[in-house]
């Protein structure tokens, strides 16, 4: 372990190409990832024992420029000046970056690496655009493993900025096939709202494979132990993911203290911090169906009103049969699971094409893929389909159309269907499946019955309707005479 005096902690004339206030696990590793990167470092806490601290036990990872206060830390960093705010999202980082504002000068560039709310960043990016400083918020995917070795960066912001930061991004960004998984999103808050979308896809993902798991063992009879060398074929193939690869290790693992399956001594009630909610409640807004990613969040809701089900358990349910067949049962299971994967994805890009529309951000769905195959918790060889997917079209409506995917979900619907046929029987909850299956049908129907609730809406509220047939907003004269009808 490296130790410093208290002399060495004493502001340099050394100037920081980049700065990072708040050094918490994320901030912390970032911070070291930069300067293993061979950037000097500025660093500031509002503590400054979790300054020193980082200073103490991992200065001889590169070179860091500790700062007792505020003004100490801004004096440190090279023109133009790069802070990062690494802090709570809401109220706290409204006050970082209050403070630090009034300490820079124009051309200076804010970088707020939290999961704040696009909508912030906008309003952030607005105030400070005003004061000449660039604001760019910028997502940060992988946990503190990828803060430390290499995430996927989703910056925000002007272009100026961009070309600021990036050297810096590129450098410490996840690689794959050579390429940073890092791009410039676009103006404002795009790159706060791409990884919003990213996380509410992360639910999707992990729902979906929850819901794989909860059939393979309460309708197939698997065990715990069986399963996660299902997982970790599954890992060798299409499904190669990050998220499937610690499934099989989670799945494999023993409770020391009980020597039972872990997953078995783990409460089943589901935490979340919101960006979930947050993708789904915007996707309202804009008008873009995501039933998967919101069928993942209630399932989360669901699983955490321990009160709600305890009243509901005594209800009647099927009596479980097993399958017969379990080799063949697995098979369809992973064929639902890939099938109800693409749909997740599908409405999550379909979601960011919706507010690239909205607020004019022009992003590229094709490099938003790229930059998502390494680092984020979502990365996966899946990626490499969908960047091609919109290569060969950028405007493409949706995923699901596309030859590769609509060629796959043609080969899995069959087995699909059954999957959750077989969920239904056995009364096996999977609102990921199903949901996705229904979206599958939904787009692919020649007609919906919505005709029927658009003509109940004319009927009680005269909100009129369309017709087939011609042009034009009709009513009919539900009260007086139905065979009357009049252009509304």
């Amino acid at each position: 372990m490296h130790t410093t005096s208290e002399e060495d902690l004493v502001t340099s004339t050394q100037q920081a190409n980049i700065g990072v206030t708040g050094l918490a696990v994320m901030g912390r590793n970032l911070a070291r990832n930069l300067a293993r990167h061979g950037y000097t470092v500025a660093l500031h806490n509002r503590t400054e024992a979790r300054t020193k601290a980082l200073v103490q036990e991992f200065g001889d990872e590169g070179t860091f420029l500790p700062a007792a206060t505020a003004e100490e830390f801004v004096a440190s960093l090279e023109r133009p000046r790069r802070v990062v705010v690494m802090v709570k999202a809401g109220a706290p980082t409204d006050a970082v970056i209050e403070e630090f504002a009034a300490l820079l000068e124009p051309g200076d560039i804010i970088v707020d690496g939290g999961n704040a709310h696009f909508l912030d960043t906008r309003r952030r990016e607005a105030a400070l655009r005003e004061r000449g400083l660039h604001f760019v918020g910028t997502g940060v995917s992988g946990g503190e493993e990828g803060a430390l070795n290499g995430p996927s960066i989703m910056p925000g912001g002007s272009a100026e900025s961009w070309e600021a930061l990036r050297p810096l991004f590129e450098s410490i960004a996840a690689q794959v096939d050579g390429e940073p998984c890092t791009t410039h999103i676009g103006p404002d808050g795009a790159g706060h709202f791409v990884k919003m979308v990213h996380n509410g896809i992360e639910y999707a993902d992990m729902q979906l494979i929850a819901e794989a798991y909860d059939l393979l063992r309460h309708a197939g009879g698997f065990e715990p132990a069986e399963l996660a060398e299902i997982f970790r074929a599954w890992n060798t193939g299409r499904l190669d993911s990050y998220l499937i690869e610690i499934t099989a290790d989670i799945l494999a693992h023993t409770d020391p203290e009980t020597g039972r399956p872990f997953v078995d001594v783990v409460l089943d009630q589901a935490e979340q911090k919101g960006t979930g909610r947050w993708t789904v409640q915007t996707a309202l807004d804009l008008g873009s169906p995501v039933n998967g990613i919101a069928e993942a969040v209630f399932a989360r809701s669901t699983s955490g009103h321990a009160d709600l089900r305890a009243a509901a358990r005594a209800l009647p349910g099927p009596s479980r049969e097993p399958v017969a067949d379990r080799a063949a049962f697995a098979e369809k299971v992973e064929k639902a699971l890939y099938a109800s994967k693409i749909v997740a994805y599908a409405q999550g890009f379909n979601e960011i094409q919706a507010g690239s529309a909205e607020y004019g951000w022009d992003i590229d769905l094709g490099a938003t893929a790229a930059i998502w195959r390494g680092g984020c918790i979502i990365r996966a060889a899946f990626l490499d389909r969908i960047r091609a997917a919109y290569a060969a079209d950028p405007a493409t409506p949706t995923l699901l159309a596309t030859p590769d995917f609509a060629e796959a979900l043609a080969d899995a619907q069959d087995a699909w269907r059954e999957v959750v046929a077989v969920a239904v029987r056995e009364g096996i909850p999977a609102p990921g499946f199903a949901a996705a299956l229904a979206y599958y049908d939904s787009l692919r129907a020649d007609r919906l019955p919505a005709a029927l609730i658009q003509s109940q809406r004319d009927y009680f509220g005269a909100h009129t309707y369309r017709r087939v047939d011609k042009d034009g907003s009709f009513h009919t004269l539900w009260a007086d005479d139905p065979r009357k009808e009049i252009d509304a």
